[in-house]
């Protein structure tokens, strides 16, 4: 499938390229993954892909006629979203006779998993940092008071 969703090819804050890490350096989700994880967020950004991408993750694998009896969107709608989540790797889908069976193709997901723990701990490690400066200062600022009331 190869149709996209114009919201897919914008990244999540808005700008054109890859997503940044807290550096500034291209996220590639330590693999090389960056338009992965672009791709993967973009997608997600719908609610109806998510449900979607539930709905499979539960069945195992669905076509987009079963899938659009669970959603208030047409057949065809649901197949846009089964294009634009097929483009981010996050679904694949495959002909069995005359019917097309969509399911979960879990490693976009685990890259992006793995990016966003990635930003986890460097936020975590800095925060960290920040509460030590802190403790620090106030330490200092104790102690000097004890010193003026010498």
């Amino acid at each position: 499938m190869t149709e996209r969703d114009p919201a897919a090819d914008e990244s999540v804050d808005g700008g054109a390229g890859s997503a940044e890490g807290v550096g500034g350096e291209a996220v590639d989700g330590g693999g090389g993954g960056g338009e992965t994880v672009d791709g993967v967020l973009a997608a997600l950004a719908d609610p109806t892909r998510r449900r979607l991408l539930d709905q499979l993750a539960a069945r195992g694998e669905a076509t987009a006629t079963k899938l659009a009896d669970q959603l208030p969107v047409s057949r065809q709608a649901v197949v846009k979203h089964l294009a634009v989540l097929d483009a981010a790797g996050l679904v694949s889908g495959s002909r069995v006779g005359r019917e097309m069976r969509y399911a979960v193709r879990p490693a976009a997901l685990d890259v992006t998993a793995r990016w966003m723990a990635a930003l986890a701990a460097d936020w975590d490690r800095r925060l960290a940092d920040i509460k030590r400066i802190a403790e620090a200062a106030e330490r200092d600022a104790r102690q000097g008071r004890r010193n003026e009331a010498r």
